[in-house]
């Protein structure tokens, strides 16, 4: 066996365009979402469905999956129904947790392939009504888990996000401007086809449906803040979207004995957790305890992806990267993130991971190689972050 034959490697990915809350994919399950990248992904390898040994789906809201989410996709995929699966709820974070368990079986998985991603239909996710123990009479609560709040804290989420990005200077007018960046970065990188290689149409939509064209700094200036937070409108945080992403997984040995096209080498994964309002800063976190055990250092990283859980995500983090010093961080800033983020993508909860390593990926090779670094934070305090490499070649277009 020769050196690097066990690296990880991706050898294709796909996923489906982000619809908006209520929009296109709105009657679409979180089951037929995974599917539809599933099937995409499997025909975009080359190989027969029986290669795949194992499936991955992170899926965050269950509720919209109701049973069993990632049985159900393989059931609804060109799967083989005796295809072992697992769905994996590390919230946000999903979706690369499911990715990073892959890479912790591949070398046991015997020559075979993995599929890892995740899926989320946020219109389709229901609210709750408490089980009751009593017929008598009286108003029944009702509770919407898309409020994002956390029950312990009596807080949303987007309200200590604000606070947590105030106590490090990010002011509401960074994450505006970083809104409209990202809406920017990403009709410039459509222009380039640089999502083609990712997208598979569904349902007649074949492009991401959040993001907008028209925006502008002075209409997310106008936009009231939610949820009672000092900075964060729904300008400057993403949708509730939906949408599925999916990647397969090979040995470089696999790779080469099937004559696989190998897109990017998945180098070094790692979880970390901090306080439960910690989240603005967890990729951060996430980012160096990979560096550190891969033996990489940040100034060797070519293009960062920060999940835009919120504008503030990013800003917070790449602060946090540069042991706070601001212009150190401005230049973090300059290679994060390159083709937008999710606040103009979208963000359906338990695929944005897998989609954070396809678009790095897409990014690394646009550029004609190199080294990069995706994280996500996850609910209450919670951060993943992947290595990426793609080796030096002139910019061509994705298989």
């Amino acid at each position: 066996m020769e050196k690097g034959d066990l690296d990880c490697v991706v050898v294709a990915m796909a996923r489906t365009a982000f619809g908006k809350f209520g929009g296109a994919l709105k009657g679409t399950p979180t089951a037929r979402l995974g599917a539809v990248a599933i099937d995409a992904a499997i025909g975009r390898a080359g190989v027969e469905p029986a290669a795949i040994t194992a499936l991955y789906a992170g899926v965050a809201m269950i509720g919209a999956g109701v049973l069993t989410p990632a049985r159900c996709m393989v059931l609804q995929s060109l799967l083989l129904e005796t295809t072992p699966s697992m769905a994996v709820d590390r919230a946000c974070c999903s979706g690369l947790t499911a990715i990073g368990l892959a890479l912790r079986e591949l070398k046991d998985a015997d020559g075979g392939l993995l599929l890892a991603g995740g899926a989320e239909n946020l219109s389709a996710t229901p609210r709750l009504l408490p089980r009751e123990t009593t017929s008598r009479p009286g108003v029944v609560p009702m509770v919407d888990p898309l409020a994002l709040r956390a029950p312990f804290l009596d807080k949303a989420i987007a309200y200590y996000t604000g606070e947590e990005a105030l106590a490090v200077g990010v002011d509401r007018h960074q994450q505006d401007a970083w809104a409209l960046q990202s809406h920017q970065r990403y009709f410039e990188a459509r222009a380039r086809k640089v999502f083609a290689a990712e997208i598979v149409p569904l349902d007649g939509l074949s492009t991401d449906e959040g993001p907008r064209a028209d925006c502008t700094i002075e209409t997310l200036s106008s936009l009231k803040t939610v949820y009672d937070s000092p900075t964060v409108t729904a300008g400057n945080a993403p949708g509730l979207n939906d949408g599925a992403a999916f990647v397969v997984l090979a040995t470089r040995a696999t790779a080469k004995r099937r004559g696989l096209p190998i897109i990017a080498r998945l180098r070094g994964y790692a979880q970390v957790a901090g306080g439960p309002t910690s989240g603005t800063s967890t990729p951060a976190l996430a980012i160096a305890a990979t560096l550190e055990r891969t033996g990489v250092h940040l100034d060797d990283i070519d293009r960062i992806e920060i999940n835009e859980a919120f504008a503030a995500t990013p800003l917070v983090s790449t602060l946090r990267l540069a042991g706070g010093d601001r212009s150190r961080a401005e230049a973090l800033r300059q290679r994060t993130n390159v083709n937008g983020g999710a606040v103009a993508i979208g963000h359906p909860l338990g695929a944005s991971g897998a989609r954070l390593v396809m678009t790095l990926a897409s990014a690394l090779r646009h550029r004609g190689g190199g080294r990069g670094v995706a994280a996500i934070c996850g609910g209450y305090g919670q951060g993943d972050a992947i290595l990426v490499e793609v080796d030096d070649e002139p910019e061509r277009s994705l298989p």
